[in-house]
């Protein structure tokens, strides 16, 4: 049977310094997924004034519990610097980083 992993990915606004709020994350939100229970990986694109974040969990309620933990640091540390216009859970079908393959299934 193929590894299955869960993934957060989460869409965000800003009209703020794109690059300081990385920074941000990276200092901030990553420390608190890598104490979070099946925590994988962890990334951040951007396109335009968009913030996009993928988080991958061993599990759905991994992900889950990664979310509320994301909304409330984005709460206390970005609230007046990034608005949150959607959130999806879903399973990793393909990572070449992570060793996900439907044909390792």
């Amino acid at each position: 049977m193929g590894v299955r992993m869960h993934v957060r990915m989460a869409r965000y606004t800003t009209t703020g310094d794109i690059s300081e709020l990385i920074k941000r994350a990276e200092d901030g939100m990553l420390p608190l997924f890598e104490g979070s229970p099946g925590f994988r990986a962890y990334s951040i694109a951007v396109s335009g004034d968009e913030i996009f974040s993928f988080s991958v969990w061993d599990s759905s309620d991994d992900a889950e519990a990664a979310n509320a933990a994301a909304a409330g640091w984005v709460a206390e540390n970005m609230a007046d610097d990034i608005t949150l216009t959607e959130q999806n859970f879903g399973e990793l079908m393909l990572s070449t980083a992570l060793g996900v393959s439907p044909a390792r299934a």
